[in-house]
């Protein structure tokens, strides 16, 4: 498996759980999230990483094959004390099925390549782009081997930066807008934008994740399970929106690939490339076309 074949490179919502909890694992998975993914570093204490580390080795042969394919680690930041430990513990986990690995505060690709070689050539990885270095080499990043898609820590770097965002986060979008485009030019899914720390406005929530649809983003981070429906139901086309695309795909094929009308409208290419987009989001998030 390619790391562009991962479920991880096209999960829609990624539920954080603490990595010091394997009470919660099995719940974070049965939440309906996308992917969920085992946090060591914000959410465990210094005193509690030495624990979550055997925790989630214990942890992980009772998790089925199709779990574990949904399951990702954030370990701690390189040039942190928890971090030679955390990748040494990397071996012994990808023989119990771990495939995939945060790496926070990411800012150089030749940074990412002991974790990639700790994780195996099976194991992939999702770069958090959260500071101005990793911003200034997010390109590069985004080419290094193993990548499978990248990931915004939008608060991380707004402190990184001293940005004072505005509600709307208007001051984000030509960042965001780095993270699309690098994923773009190197061949990666879209990215996974940063996580919204409201829990119970969940309009709020939904909200942000349209938002990041808009923008170019193909998934969102959550940090409660209350958070998916609303990210899914901000990434999931409707069923009429659904139903367009696949008349216009419908409609291309009987052109043969020439420019045709639906609706009183000129359908070519780019609209074409939009309806395909549609519909693997639909696919993803189980939304049914009529017809």
């Amino acid at each position: 498996m390619s790391a562009l074949e991962h479920p991880l490179a096209t999960a829609c919502s990624l539920l954080f759980v603490p990595g010091d909890r394997p009470e919660r694992f099995a719940k974070a998975l049965a939440s309906g999230a996308s992917a969920v993914i085992i946090d060591w570093e914000d959410a465990v204490a210094p005193n509690a990483k030495s624990a979550a580390r055997q925790q989630l080795a214990q942890a992980l042969p009772q998790l089925d094959a199709a779990e574990r394919a949904r399951l990702a680690l954030r370990i701690n930041a390189a040039g942190t004390p928890w971090h030679a430990d955390d990748v040494a513990a990397l071996g012994a986990l990808a023989a119990q099925g771990l495939r995939a690995v945060v790496v926070p505060k990411a800012e150089q690709a030749a940074a990412l390549a002991p974790v990639a070689a700790a994780l195996g050539p099976g194991g992939v990885l999702l770069p958090l782009i959260e500071s101005a270095a990793g911003l200034d080499g997010v390109r590069e990043i985004a080419a290094a081997p193993q990548v499978a898609r990248l990931v915004f820590g939008h608060l991380d770097l707004q402190a990184d930066l001293g940005l004072a965002c505005g509600p709307d986060e208007e001051e984000l979008v030509p960042v965001r807008l780095q993270l699309v485009l690098a994923s773009r030019l190197a061949g990666l899914p879209p990215p996974v934008d940063g996580v919204s720390t409201e829990t119970r406005d969940l309009a709020l929530v939904q909200s942000h994740a349209a938002r990041s649809l808009r923008g170019g983003f193909g998934g969102k981070l959550c940090i409660h399970p209350a958070q998916v429906a609303a990210v899914h139901a901000a990434f999931a086309p409707s069923a009429e929106q659904a139903e367009w695309a696949r008349r216009v795909v419908a409609g291309f094929e009987a052109a043969q690939g020439g420019v045709f009308s639906i609706d009183g409208r000129m359908v070519d290419a780019p609209v074409v490339k939009l309806a395909q987009q549609v519909l693997a989001r639909a696919e993803r998030l189980g939304v049914a076309a009529h017809g």
